[in-house]
């Protein structure tokens, strides 16, 4: 008897304790953590919006649209233009998108499909190295290594060539080829959004069922033909936010391109040519700003806003869209 009270005393003890009941304090703490937690970004962000919009509206208010469509920005007689900051700000991150994006994809791809197994890793790893490097370094480089370079190699041999060609002559002729210009930003801009798309598409491009790859393989296509119709249509989504975050990347840089665009008040056809963004000129004058061109300046930050927005909205619509085909 006592044997078999032994055994059932060891059994009890052995057997799991049961689950205890969720605790109703500890999970309305955590609901309202979450909670606060949305809330303070939204109110941090209603109140950036709305701060910038305050300040801006005095520009807004004197210059009405012609703020917008003036290329004019003169300190000494207050009359304020955003259309060479917009301008610059534009073509400046589409070059960055035109010479970035097919380096990224090509990364991705190699390292995906072509790189041995024992050089993966350290290529890998010294691409996304480059999204540390701090952007005054990105713009300290090309304005003391690059600009020279590109001045010395690129603009004097091309603008000698396209001198007096219709069009091409016009692009590309360079006035006074110093190095620094909208080109140069975009190259700059381009190797800084290059880790960002190429990191994000490796991801997805590996996340593809092998199954795939295999299959395509065993029916005889080449590696060109599988990247093709393969895995770029699987990953084709994430592709385009990747692409749509290096751009907004590109949008909002600062210092690097305060370095290189040459931050000139004048609008040329020649991309070659310095030029000016919304993000250079705030950094250029903000710091001695007063009265009406602080509200320039302020209204300037409202427009880049608006120009982000418009590239959110864009890639949600693309994003669904192909999701959709």
């Amino acid at each position: 008897m006592t044997a078999l009270t032994d055994q059932i005393a060891l059994a009890d003890s052995q057997r799991p304790a049961l689950r205890r009941g969720p605790s109703k304090g500890a999970d309305s703490l955590f609901r309202g953590a979450a909670y606060a937690s949305a809330i303070i970004v939204l109110l941090v962000l209603t109140g950036i919006i709305g701060s910038i919009i305050y300040g801006g509206w005095p520009a807004f208010r004197e210059f009405g649209f012609g703020f917008l469509t003036s290329s004019v920005w003169n300190v000494g007689t207050e009359q304020y233009g955003a259309l060479v900051a917009v301008i610059g700000t534009l073509s400046s991150a589409l070059l960055a998108l035109v010479i970035g994006v097919p380096i990224s994809l090509g990364i991705a791809i190699y390292l995906t499909q072509l790189c041995p197994g024992w050089a993966r890793k350290p290529v890998g790893m010294a691409i996304e190295l480059l999204a540390a490097v701090p952007s005054i370094i990105y713009g300290m480089w090309g304005l003391f290594i690059f600009a020279p370079l590109f001045a010395r190699f690129v603009q004097v041999p091309v603008s000698n060539l396209v001198e007096g060609l219709p069009v091409v002559g016009t692009l590309l002729y360079a006035r006074a080829p110093s190095g620094v210009g909208i080109l140069t930003a975009g190259f700059i801009l381009a190797i800084m959004i290059v880790p960002f798309v190429a990191s994000i598409a490796r991801d997805m491009l590996d996340q593809i069922p092998t199954i795939l790859r295999e299959s395509a393989y065993g029916i005889g296509c080449t590696t060109w033909e599988v990247m093709r119709h393969v895995l770029i249509p699987q990953a084709s989504v994430s592709i385009i936010g990747a692409i749509m975050l290096g751009l907004g990347r590109a949008l909002g840089e600062t210092m690097a391109v305060t370095f290189v665009i040459g931050n000139a008040n004048r609008l040329s056809a020649s991309i070659f040519d310095p030029g000016s963004t919304i993000a250079s000129r705030i950094a250029n004058e903000f710091n001695e700003a007063d009265g009406l061109q602080l509200n320039a300046l302020m209204a300037l930050g409202c427009i880049l806003f608006v120009i982000t927005f418009i590239v959110l909205i864009v890639a949600r619509l693309l994003t669904r869209r192909v999701k959709v085909a």
